[in-house]
């Protein structure tokens, strides 16, 4: 049995203002194709299909085009789950009716859980078993359960009463959505919980032929059968160096796995430039960059006027960009008390903190007159 384990497809996300929808659909585009080429069994999303509660209908209409091609051409099963991200009822809500052509999609804790059971070309039977985001509050509802406080207590009474319908003859996947201890995040993740209480062991997995799981976007082993798939597309510039893929993921009878990474076509990449104005309009390499979202940071001891629109003439696709002064930041120890400094003082280390220098003669006149037109522009309007 061969199948596909991708997720966090964050469908309907905006990238520093821009609507990622096209980005999105040329890489499930290619998607599909490797699908086709595979010769898959079956497709497994492992959470975060939108970005949000209430997708745009753009990106609806995207999830409705790609799953007609897996369902309804290519005849391929797909099991999705929710995540963090989606909404529990939205994403289920048609699944008595998509399920007839293959479509699972579990979107809420259920008391006991659904196994979706895909017999691959060669006979090997899969078991999988969808596992939707959930927080602990609803799993101890849902559950009937009063001892479960936390999401890894959670999962073990999920994993538990999937255990207990396990066949021997079968081999079984969990799809899940989750933090495991130890893995790598990234900074584009919505945190589950606030300070590492969200974690899982990977131990809570043990006994299951494969486990797909969503939630954090770099592409990652947490065991040899505890994987990650990443995210669709880079979602932030700190993973402007991933390496994004999803996995193929081949099953034997006797539950041996070989997993394969292969990486999807992007439309844009993320890349990353820093250096002086001057450098960066007559970089080498720009025609490089010239269909990728990039990120400068801009470093300068001058002001420099409209960089951005400047930039943009060689980086047609420029999106960010941050400035960082040549004499960099000062450290903790450093940092001048306020207290007691007058407003020239203040506005002196702040000139000297962004340049790198201090105020001149000339600039402390010029500063001198201007606070002093101010002070009195503002006793004429109290007279």
């Amino acid at each position: 049995m061969r199948f596909i384990h991708t997720g966090d497809w964050h469908l309907g996300r905006l990238f520093h203002n821009l609507h990622l929808t096209d980005d999105q659909r040329f890489t499930l585009e290619g998607l599909v194709r490797l699908a086709e080429d595979k010769q898959v069994d079956g497709l497994v999303v492992a959470g975060d299909v939108y970005d949000r509660a209430v997708p745009p209908t753009q990106a609806v209409t995207l999830l409705d085009d790609i799953l007609a091609e897996f369902a309804l051409r290519l005849k391929v099963p797909v099991v999705i789950i929710a995540g963090n991200h989606d909404s529990p009822v939205r994403i289920q809500y048609l699944n008595g009716l998509v399920s007839r052509v293959g479509v699972h999609v579990i979107g809420a804790v259920g008391e006991e859980p659904t196994g979706v059971s895909i017999v691959g070309r060669d006979g090997v039977e899969v078991m999988f078993w969808p596992l939707a985001y959930t927080d602990p509050e609803t799993a101890r509802c849902d559950l009937c359960c009063d001892d479960i406080h936390t999401h890894e207590e959670a999962l073990r009474a999920q994993l538990g009463r999937i255990r207990s319908q396990m066949k021997e003859d079968a081999r079984h996947v969990v799809v899940g959505h989750a933090f495991v201890t130890g893995a790598k995040e990234s900074e584009s993740e919505r945190p589950l919980t606030v300070g590492g209480t969200g974690q899982v062991s990977h131990e809570v997995f043990e006994g299951f032929d494969y486990v797909a799981l969503g939630h954090l976007h770099r592409p990652q082993v947490v065991s040899d059968r505890v994987r990650y798939a990443g995210s669709l597309l880079k979602y932030s510039f700190d993973e402007a160096d991933h390496e994004k893929s999803v996995a193929v993921i081949d099953i034997d009878k006797d539950g041996n796995i070989t997993v394969s990474e292969e990486a999807l076509p992007i439309r844009r990449d993320l890349v990353r430039l820093r250096g002086t104005f001057d450098e960066l309009l007559a970089k080498p390499d720009a025609a490089e960059c010239a269909d990728a979202y990039v990120e400068v940071t801009l470093v300068e001891s001058e002001a420099v006027l409209d960089p951005m629109e400047r930039l943009r003439d060689v980086y047609p696709h420029i999106v960010s960009l941050r400035r960082e002064s040549l004499a960099g930041e000062l450290d903790e120890g450093e940092r001048r008390p306020v207290e007691g400094r007058s407003t020239k003082q203040l506005f002196g280390d702040f000139f000297e903190d962004v340049t790198g220098a201090g105020l001149t003669s000339d600039q402390e006149a010029e500063l001198e007159s201007t606070f002093a037109e101010i002070a009195r522009e503002l006793r004429e309007v109290v007279a």
